[in-house]
C-alpha cells in the first residue's frame, strides 16, 4: 500500500520503518522543521559559541526486548550511550537526545515543515491537505502519530471512536528552562522532584557533551506547569531560577536563559497499544496508548505496523 504517517517522532518513525522494511510505501510528514519531537534539542548562539539542551525527553529505558534489540544497533551507529546519572539502565541520544529520530529520519521518506490539517476521502482513496491544499498524491492508508490532543481534529470525520479515546486521554504540561551559567553549579548532575521541579540535569554532564558549557535543563513538576501555564516566558525563566537556587544554593552568573511550554509533554495511557481500522484504512499510534515513556512510543508504532502487515 501506499501509506501516509502524520508525525515523525518515535511512535511514527518505528511504524514507517516496519512497514517500509515490509514493502509497503510509505510517506511521513511532520510538522516540526527537523527530527526531535518530544526528543528534541534546542540550539543557542551565545558570543560564537553554540549552545545545547535536550529540552524534552531527558533519558529513556528499555524494558521490551524488540526496543533493546533497537538501541543495541542505536549503540553500535554511536547514536547512544548509557547515562547512569540519571537511573540505572538510562540510556540518551548522543550528541543530542534527537540522534536516534534523527537516525531513523534519515533512512525514510519524511517531509518535515508540513503541518496537516485535514484528511480526506473520496471513495477508498485517502488525501492530506495542509493550509495551501492537497499534499502528495492519494494514500491508501492514513496513520497518525501525534499526541492525543491532536488526534481527534484529524480524526472525528472518519474515524470517531479513535477520535474520542484521544480526547479522553489527556496529557500532562512541562515549562522547560534552559540555563548557561558561567561557571559550574555547586551541585551533583541531577535533580529531581523538589518542590517546583520535577527535573533537572546538567546538560554539558551528559555523554559525548564533554567541553561543553556549564548548560542546565530544569524541567517544572506537572503540577507547578499546569498552575503556571499561561504565564509569560520570562516570569517563568525568574521563578524556575529562583526555585532551582533554593534546591542547589547561590547560582553563578547566567550566560543564556530561555523557556519552553510543552503543552502535552507527559502523554496519559488509555489502555492500548495501537488502533487499527482496516475496512477504513485508519490507524493511530503514539505513547498516550501505551504510557508516558519513549520506549512506549516505539512498541505503539511496530504494534501498529504488524497489525497492518497481519492484515495484509
Amino acid at each position: 500500500m501506499d501509506i501516509a504517517i502524520i508525525g515523525a517522532g518515535m511512535a511514527g518513525l518505528s511504524c514507517g520503518a516496519a512497514l517500509k522494511e515490509a514493502g509497503h510505501r510509505v510517506s511521513l510528514f511532520d510538522k516540526g522543521r527537523g527530527p526531535g519531537g518530544r526528543m528534541a534539542t534546542r540550539r543557542a548562539e551565545v558570543d560564537g559559541k553554540t549552545l545545547r539542551f535536550d529540552h524534552g525527553a531527558q533519558y529513556f529505558t528499555a524494558r521490551d526486548p524488540r526496543f533493546a534489540a533497537q538501541v543495541e544497533r542505536w549503540q553500535s551507529q554511536g547514536v547512544v550511550a548509557p547515562w547512569s546519572a540519571a537511573k540505572e539502565g538510562a540510556w540518551v541520544g548522543t550528541p543530542g537526545m534527537n540522534a536516534p529520530i534523527k537516525a531513523m529520519a534519515a533512512k525514510q521518506d519524511v517531509t518535515f515543515g508540513k503541518r496537516i490539517e485535514e484528511i480526506r476521502r473520496e471513495g477508498k482513496a485517502l488525501w492530506l491537505l495542509d493550509e495551501e491544499g492537497t499534499v502528495g498524491s492519494a494514500f491508501d492508508a492514513v496513520l497518525v502519530a501525534v499526541p492525543a490532543e491532536q488526534v481527534a481534529p484529524l480524526l472525528y470525520a472518519h474515524q470517531g471512536e479513535f477520535a474520542q479515546l484521544s480526547e479522553d486521554t489527556v496529557s500532562k504540561p512541562n515549562w522547560t528552562l534552559m540555563a548557561t551559567f558561567t561557571s559550574r553549579v555547586d551541585h551533583g548532575d541531577t535533580l529531581h522532584d523538589a518542590g517546583a521541579i520535577g527535573w533537572a540535569a546538567r546538560n554539558s554532564a551528559k555523554p559525548d557533551r564533554a567541553g561543553e558549557t556549564e548548560c542546565w535543563v530544569i524541567q517544572a513538576s506537572p503540577e507547578w506547569s499546569e498552575e503556571h501555564l499561561e504565564e509569560e516566558k520570562d516570569d517563568v525563566i525568574d521563578q524556575l531560577l529562583k526555585a532551582f537556587a533554593e534546591q542547589v544554593g547561590t547560582l553563578p552568573g547566567t550566560l543564556h536563559t530561555d523557556a519552553h511550554r510543552w503543552r502535552y509533554a507527559r502523554s496519559g495511557a488509555s489502555g492500548d497499544k495501537a488502533l487499527w481500522d482496516a475496512d477504513k484504512k485508519i490507524g493511530v499510534c503514539g505513547d498516550w496508548l501505551i504510557g508516558p515513556r519513549v520506549e512506549s512510543a516505539f512498541i505503539s508504532g511496530v504494534e501498529l505496523a504488524d497489525r497492518i502487515i497481519e492484515d495484509g
